[in-house]
């Protein structure tokens, strides 16, 4: 008893030394932003100090363009999952449900579009966005997204859909009902969770993404982004950190709160398919 009362106690102890440690740059980021610049600079950190709002205050319209470029990171972001999830959830009924020539093959290559690095197609693709005048545009950001997340967004889905047992859509074809209405009444409505955890998925992925939304944006541009313009900022002696943290912990808070609104179906995501009927 005295033995499993010490291991439960030891693995309490791991699992809060784990959630420090992730916490840490968390905590710092919210303390960095709220510090006055002085206490920022200094050799020794400060953990006692008066909190000030000023370096949220240079974020607001007049000081900087930030709120417009979180703004565009929302609207990329949240279009490209919505459409990525969209075509990837099409993509696996028709693989899930029907005999398709190649299957393994075709699915195969649509995950390998997810192994390519980003950064060696960036110069073909930025020739192209701007042959075509999509350089700097919300949409040509969203199609890119969109592209490299349908592969997994239609994995993932197919792994929901293929554990939907098939005789509920066949007893919805004998009573009358349509292909598309089996897929729209039975279907969809047991893949919620499958979508939410494919959605947090891609959303995190296009939310973060660096690389594209640098190249394929200008400074000050219409459709640039919040990630390659945090890094940017500077003040009167050089980059202004408080500046940093506060945009940082800004851009942050949408993430997470639609993470948090998904977490149950998170938590069903990456669990799904532990359990075998």
């Amino acid at each position: 008893m005295y033995q499993k009362s010490a291991w439960r106690w030891l693995i309490y102890a791991v699992i809060g030394i784990v959630v420090i440690i992730y916490l840490m740059p968390i905590y710092w980021i919210v303390v960095t932003s709220l510090k006055p610049s002085l206490d920022i600079y200094t050799k020794v950190p400060k953990f006692i100090f008066k909190p000030t709002l000023a370096n949220y205050a240079k974020l607001l319209p007049g000081h900087s363009d930030y709120l417009q470029q979180l703004l565009n990171s929302i609207i990329i972001a949240f279009g490209s999952t919505l459409l990525a999830v969209a075509l990837g959830t099409f993509t696996a009924y028709a693989f899930s449900r029907f005999r398709v020539k190649g299957a393994n093959d075709l699915l195969f290559f649509i995950l390998s579009t997810r192994m390519l690095p980003p950064v060696v197609v960036v110069i073909p693709i930025y020739l192209m966005y701007t042959a075509l005048g999509l350089r700097d545009t919300h949409f040509g950001l969203i199609l890119l997204y969109t592209t490299f997340n349908v592969s997994f967004a239609v994995w993932l889905m197919k792994g929901f859909i293929d554990e939907i047992p098939r005789e509920y859509e066949d007893a919805a074809l004998v009573d009358g009902y349509t292909r598309f209405q089996a897929f729209r009444k039975i279907v969809l409505p047991q893949s919620v969770t499958g979508i939410a955890a494919t959605a947090v998925f891609c959303l995190i992925t296009a939310w973060n993404e660096f690389a594209f939304a640098l190249v394929l944006t200008e400074t000050g541009g219409r459709a640039i982004t919040a990630p390659p313009s945090i890094p940017s900022f500077q003040g009167a002696s050089g980059i202004d950190w408080g500046q940093i943290a506060a945009a940082t912990f800004i851009f942050l808070l949408p993430v997470a709160i639609f993470t948090f609104v998904m977490r149950k179906h998170l938590l069903r995501g990456v669990t799904f398919g532990a359990v075998k009927k």
